[in-house]
């Protein structure tokens, strides 16, 4: 069960038996190269535009940041290559209550903004571990907590978004994709390095940008195939595969009954009503409210009425995941029912080389399927900003992290251009150490 459940077969070609190469014209290829020169000469721009030589001027954009970069961040920085896949993929299985995550952030983003922003200004730190220390005293929990959070960062954040953006590039291009993740972090990388925070919040800006633009052209062409929301009720409904196998229960290839129900039944539903309201809202107030990712992005501000207004702007865009990935990912189902929601063992193989289901390649089977040559440059080019986005937030944070909470311990006595030295070794280290992880599991 092993390498095929948890995908890493996507990542060997030779598993998927109708490898079609869809990005090989001139129009596709363009959009691509444009947005990667583009990207770069944000990036590039960022770093001349701001004082990178402090501590503050490269971990927190000097405190200068507006309201309209920080919202676009925030939103960038959570909205991964792994929201297309899983978020896609979740609704083509089970409707649309998994849009419900993403609704309850709108809540949650506004406490943030309101109630603990303030407070780590006020407490005056760089880093949430950092403030643990300052509330509870001692050194011991501000060490442990950053090692978790590093640990965390490498072997759950990074390797989930790196495992989306692996399966929509694959589904792409039809080949192995072991040098194009390299190419994607040493992109990365180079300008998170360079650049620091700000580099990271302008480039996230732009790639909200692109993600927002192209998801909302497919989202067009997806009802437009499907011939709106009313059609595409009755076609999810009655979206089951032609192949069915042997010994499969009809629950495994039948639509929920409740599938454009959000609030769902508190004893039977798969995702009950009152964990979406209320045990999911102290998990969102982890993730939004003290993750350094997140938080970091706050404390760049140039004052709290840019905190609050950004959070806003992120609490708007937050609302648009349910239409930009939810229905896609179920018109995706309706569009290519035998390969989305395939149960049949060899069926699913043939569709996406692994045996346990196809729901994964939702969202890029409908990109590569339905976009036209240019808008389908346009849509892998969506996908790799969510991509990069999170990378880049993901290495800038962790070099935060360790730079302040655990290289002065080692160093207490080092000057800013030893901590900056520091910080930069720390994301070219993350970026070698993921190279290694790949390189490991996709053997």
């Amino acid at each position: 069960m092993g390498e095929d459940y948890f995908g890493f077969s996507w990542v060997r070609n030779e598993n998927r038996k109708n490898v079609t190469i869809y990005v090989n014209n001139a129009a596709d290829i363009s959009v691509i190269v444009i947005y990667f020169l583009v990207v770069l000469a944000v990036g590039i721009w960022a770093m001349v535009r701001t004082n990178r030589a402090t501590v503050g001027g490269f971990f927190l954009a000097g405190r200068s940041m507006v309201w309209w970069p920080i919202g676009a961040s925030l939103f960038a920085s959570n909205i991964g290559s792994g929201h297309f896949v899983g978020i896609a993929g979740t609704g083509a299985a089970a409707g649309i209550a998994i849009g419900g995550f993403e609704w309850n952030a709108l809540v949650v983003v506004i406490i943030l903004g309101w109630l603990f922003v303030p407070i780590y200004i006020k407490a005056g730190v760089v880093t949430m571990p950092e403030y643990l220390k300052k509330r509870f005293g001692g050194q011991r929990i501000r060490i442990y907590l950053s090692v978790l959070s590093l640990f965390l960062y490498v072997f759950t954040k990074i390797s989930a978004d790196m495992f989306a953006g692996a399966i929509f590039i694959n589904q792409a291009l039809g080949l192995n994709i072991y040098l194009a993740v390299i190419i994607l972090l040493l992109i990365t990388a180079l300008y998170t390095v360079t650049g620091g925070l700000a580099a990271v919040i302008y480039t996230d800006t732009l790639q909200t940008i692109i993600m927002v633009v192209g998801s909302f052209i497919l989202m067009g062409f997806a009802f437009n195939q499907v011939g709106g929301y009313e059609n595409l009720q009755d076609l999810y409904m009655n979206a089951t595969p032609s192949v069915l196998g042997v010994n499969i229960s009809e629950k495994c290839y039948t639509p929920r009954a409740d599938s454009f129900h959000i609030f769902r039944d508190p004893i039977k539903g798969d995702l009950p009503w009152p964990g979406l309201i209320f045990g999911l809202t102290i998990q969102a107030a982890w993730y939004w409210c003290t993750d350094q990712v997140i938080v970091q992005r706050c404390l760049s501000a140039k004052n709290l009425s840019h905190v609050k207004a950004g959070c806003i702007l992120c609490g708007y865009l937050k609302l648009l995941p349910m239409f930009l990935m939810v229905f896609p990912g179920m018109i995706s189902r309706v569009l290519y029912t035998d390969a989305i929601a395939c149960v049949d063992p060899a069926e699913c193989d043939y569709h996406c080389g692994t045996s346990v289901g196809c729901t994964n390649i939702a969202y890029p089977k409908l990109v590569v399927e339905l976009m036209p040559n240019g808008l389908r440059g346009l849509m892998l080019s969506v996908m790799l900003a969510s991509l990069m986005s999170s990378l880049t937030s993901i290495f800038n944070s962790a070099s935060t992290l360790f730079t302040m909470d655990i290289y002065t311990k080692i160093r207490p006595k080092a000057k800013e251009k030893e901590l900056m030295i520091a910080g930069r070794c720390v994301c070219v280290s993350l970026c070698l150490c993921w190279i290694l992880i790949f390189y490991l599991v996709s053997r």
